[in-house]
């Protein structure tokens, strides 16, 4: 299979005139003529062109920015298009060349800095939001979903078809699957099978020659490198073709709060020595944050300690009292429900809400995110000492800070199986668990705003001694431009470095080779992109 339309020998044409052609810096009026013009839409494109002067651009630009450190950026997209189908892509990508615009593509609008919606230069914004089609087949365990879909929304799609099948992404229902699974995604039942991207089997995307390719059209390497290596420096991703795992009809989710007088730093102290060698079936994850408890109102730091285990609660208890019984979990903490259940529990921890919701709640795909939030990220190999941990609270403890969290996500499992070079996303065997690091704010101005940044590199710097080091490793789903930016240049692969060997480890000099083989010109690019192999020019 060569590729995926039966016109593309004309649009491959049309490609190699467009690639070739010095970019001339039109107005955007000349981008949106390239669109109409374009040959072979299937479906008229104008009701997916937005320009500033359309009554409902802000509206589409800010309806899905989860992250109102953004919402009202200086640089705005001159076009924002919202393909009806693939042809729409097509000559989205082609026209960009043609007028000396970049792409930004978005899927769900959770780019921690806003790569996906946000730059410095002209460019178009890409919004799949009308992409979300899912295909869930039974017989094969497979389904496909478009990039545009959110995890909730498969997530339901799968439960409507089955209740013994799963996917193991994510617990943010509005997060897209575009971004989610191109740059690794990992969630509750990564224990037992691995991130979403190490169960990806086939993939749909859109190449810098406006070609529409799958596996095999693509080529290994390409394929290895989309999943997890980020799909937005490679092209447009368009859909994914993913295994659906086996979940027993019964799980038992539970959410229990111990604080500092509760013994939490000593229960977590013993966390670290045992929660990635449970059994599999088993993820706890550790979030931590300032409360003020009792009638005094008395600050102090709690940790939630957040989980799922595939099975029943009879099977539980006993598992627990043997690894952690310094959690003192109890029958009464547990609740029995099914997997689409469990997704809906981890859900409304993130977003504040019950958890005991019905599973329809999943398709809402309003803003969760109605703060400004800068995050960061970190893995570890040792255990964290207590003098550590209790620094670690001290810093939580700043009254200058709206709302923090420390989350701690244990490894393990499956992903000490699966080979670092498997996919792009290297952290596997060695790490005992992933740090992320979340501050919020409401307060506006750029005071607040710095004052909250600032709290956060604090954080992170005073981590460096009890984390994995040479390189001090981070997550790409976790974008951190505090690590690395290229100011939206051409950008050396030396320079880019200094961020690619954090994300990717040992797989960054790979994915810079694919890169250079599948966009030589560095078309597809942002502040993290992947570089190709040479400078610009040389």
């Amino acid at each position: 299979m060569k590729h995926l339309s039966s016109y593309f020998t004309f649009a491959t044409a049309i490609a190699i005139l467009f690639s070739f052609e010095p970019l001339s810096f039109d107005t955007h009026e000349k981008f949106v003529q390239c669109l109409y013009n374009y040959p072979h839409i299937t479906n008229s494109i104008s009701d997916a062109v937005y320009t500033q002067t359309n009554s409902s651009y802000f509206t589409v630009l800010d309806a899905i920015i989860q992250n109102r450190r953004f919402s009202n950026p200086n640089s705005k997209p001159q076009v924002i298009v919202t393909p009806l189908d693939v042809s729409h892509i097509r000559a989205t990508v082609m026209c960009s060349q043609r007028h000396g615009l970049q792409i930004r593509t978005r899927s769900g609008g959770h780019d921690y800095e806003g790569l996906s919606y946000v730059a410095e230069v002209p460019f178009v914004i890409v919004d799949l939001l009308n992409l979300r089609q899912i295909t869930v087949e039974i017989e094969s365990r497979t389904a496909w979903v478009q990039a545009g879909a959110t995890l909730g929304e498969l997530y339901y799609t799968i439960s409507q078809k089955s209740k013994t099948l799963g996917f193991p992404g994510g617990v943010c229902s509005t997060v897209g699957t575009g971004g989610h699974i191109s740059g690794g995604g990992y969630g509750f039942l990564m224990r037992k099978y691995g991130l979403a991207a190490d169960n990806v089997i086939d993939a749909h995307i859109i190449d810098v020659n406006g070609n529409l390719l799958d596996r095999e059209a693509m080529g290994e390497d390409l394929f290895w490198a989309i999943r997890g290596g980020g799909g937005a420096s490679f092209g447009v991703i368009v859909a994914w073709k993913i295994k659906l795992v086996p979940v027993p009809s019964t799980v038992t989710v539970f959410n229990v709060a111990r604080t500092l007088e509760e013994n939490a730093t000593e229960i977590i102290q013993k966390w670290q020595l045992v929660a990635n060698k449970m059994d599999e079936r088993i993820f706890i994850r550790v979030d931590v944050r300032k409360v003020n408890s009792g009638e005094h109102g008395k600050q102090t730091i709690e940790a939630n300690f957040v989980s799922m285990f595939q099975g029943g609660v009879e099977e539980l208890i006993p598992l627990m009292q043997k690894s952690l019984p310094e959690l003192g979990l109890d029958r009464k903490d547990c609740t029995e429900t099914s997997w689409i259940g469990s997704a809906v529990f981890t859900n409304g921890v993130l977003s504040g809400s019950s958890g005991h919701e019905a599973p329809e709640v999943l398709l809402n795909r309003t803003q969760i995110y109605l703060m400004k939030y800068k995050g960061k990220s970190d893995y570890v190999r040792k255990p964290i000492p207590v003098a550590g941990l209790r620094g670690l609270w001290r810093l939580l403890y700043d009254d200058e800070i709206e709302i923090a969290q420390v989350e701690f996500a244990p490894y393990g499992g499956r992903m000490d199986e699966i080979s670092e070079s498997e996919i792009p996303f290297a952290h596997r065997s060695g790490y005992i668990f992933h740090i992320h690091y979340a501050v919020d704010w409401r307060e506006e101005g750029d005071e607040a705003a710095q004052r909250h940044m600032n709290w956060i590199r604090r954080v992170y710097k005073y981590m460096e001694p009890y984390v994995s080091k040479s390189p001090r490793a981070a997550y790409v789903n976790y974008r951190d431009l505090d690590i690395g930016v290229n100011n939206n240049g051409y950008t050396s692969y030396d320079q880019a470095s200094i961020w690619g060997l954090k994300y990717f480890r040992n797989n960054f000099k790979r994915l810079a080779m694919v890169k250079t083989k599948v966009d030589p010109h560095n078309f597809f690019r942002n502040e993290q992109s992947i570089p190709t192999l040479f400078e610009e020019g040389k």
